[in-house]
């Protein structure tokens, strides 16, 4: 998982390359300022890229270079995987891992059957000690879910077999640019009923053979410590629940408001494909990468009108397609809505932002998302301008491998030219 990508900054930050580029510019306006500072930075970043912003206090468009060119987005294809899962799910949405039994309890607390542990898509599910370590305590574990089921039926002991069920989605662990399988590029493996991002070391250097068995055998074992037996030759495996097995306890993800903070500031990309695989079984009826993908491309047409190309969610496809124009529209109208805002990178503080603009008015004022793969460094965001509108920005800069020196040297003055319109 990159919680920051690339994170250094480069030493001519702290010789002070990203000084105020408005001081360059003195007598002149502060719109000529900006556009000088601009092409400058554009005419750094090399002929693939484009940029657009906007004053979004007056609509009025800054600067435009290429605007309307579809570009790689990389991960700045986030904002529309995550700005169609909070329009569709609302902010207090969540998705839900359950405990469902086939069978029955006797009066000594005894479970005969079979309980099945259904996953519903939640990227956080898993033991405490993960939970605290990645995400701060903030999502779903399996010790609580055996509290709740414990609290709800009063079981002491199983006898019969522990399924788990992932069937919510389809079985298919990578997205479109790992060839569907398994790859560390995703960060995590896109099952249903994943646990531990189905990691089968804590740092995420190898995958579980059989994650959905991995999460029955971790479900078990979260049983056995809570004391409730479970004999050691319990059959555990994957399996789908029949329509007719009753709910017994469930636990809740975080809400999407938090979700989609956990995915864009350190533009976590196994929660990006979670997300839209979530989008597709709950919108379109299929837990599938394709139906996810068509659910964010009819919603950003609806609402936002803008058609950009998507192939995944995460933006880690070749395929993905979209402009600086398309994603200033998104930022346009999600910008009155402070928990999209809030899952943004804060520069100078927080996510893959945290080491760009240190120091400089940018800092603690512009808030965006990062893109990055090979020969790809983009950045979109909004800031807060010295004249205290809101300006939203989006920089794509594709052709160029000095990825490092782009992120934290020419878009980092870039932004720092946003941030010092005093228009």
């Amino acid at each position: 998982m990159r919680w920051v990508r690339k994170t250094l900054a480069l030493i001519a930050v702290a010789c002070g390359m990203l000084a105020m580029p408005g001081a360059a510019f003195a007598g002149t306006s502060p719109r000529q300022a900006l556009d000088k500072a601009l092409h400058k930075g554009i005419g750094a970043a090399g002929r693939a890229s484009g940029a657009y912003v906007v004053d979004l206090n007056t609509g009025q468009a800054l600067f435009s270079v290429n605007s309307a060119v579809g570009r790689l987005p990389a991960s700045v294809e986030k904002l529309y995987t995550t700005s169609t899962a909070l329009l569709l799910y609302g902010p207090h949405g969540t998705l839900t891992t359950t405990v469902l039994g086939s069978g029955y309890e006797d009066s000594a607390g005894t479970w005969h059957g079979t309980l099945y542990l259904k996953g519903g898509g939640d990227p956080t599910f898993g033991w405490a000690a993960f939970d605290r370590a990645n995400y701060g305590g903030l999502g779903a574990t399996v010790e609580r879910l055996v509290a709740n089921l414990v609290q709800a039926t009063g079981i002491r002991s199983v006898q019969g077999q522990i399924d788990a069920d992932a069937s919510y989605f389809d079985t298919r662990f990578g997205t479109p640019a790992t060839g569907y399988a398994a790859s560390s590029e995703v960060e995590g493996q896109l099952d249903a009923a994943v646990f531990d991002r189905g990691w089968a070391t804590f740092d995420g250097s190898a995958y579980q053979a059989r994650p959905t068995l991995f999460t029955a055998q971790q479900f078990a074992h979260a049983l056995r410590l809570a004391h409730v037996s479970v004999p050691r030759r319990t059959p555990i495996r994957a399996g789908r629940a029949p329509t007719d097995a009753q709910t017994l306890a469930t636990v809740n993800s975080p809400t999407l408001a938090t979700l989609i903070q956990l995915t864009n500031t350190p533009s976590d990309n196994f929660f990006a494909e979670m997300l839209l695989k979530d989008l597709g079984a709950r919108f379109a009826g299929a837990g599938s990468t394709a139906a996810g993908a068509s659910v964010v491309r009819t919603e950003v047409g609806s609402q936002f009108g803008i058609y950009p190309r998507l192939n995944d969610g995460s933006g880690l496809s070749y395929y993905d397609s979209t402009s600086p124009q398309q994603v200033v529209t998104i930022l346009q109208h999600m910008a009155g809505n402070p928990f999209f805002t809030n899952s943004l990178a804060i520069a100078g503080h927080t996510g893959t932002l945290q080491f760009v603009d240190q120091g400089t008015l940018a800092q603690g004022r512009c808030r965006g998302k990062t893109g990055t793969l090979a020969a790809v460094a983009n950045v979109a965001g909004v800031c807060r301008a010295r004249d205290g509108h809101t300006l939203a920005f989006a920089f794509l800069v594709n052709g160029n491998t000095a990825t490092d020196y782009v992120h934290n040297v020419v878009e980092g003055r870039m932004m720092v030219a946003v941030a010092n319109y005093d228009g």
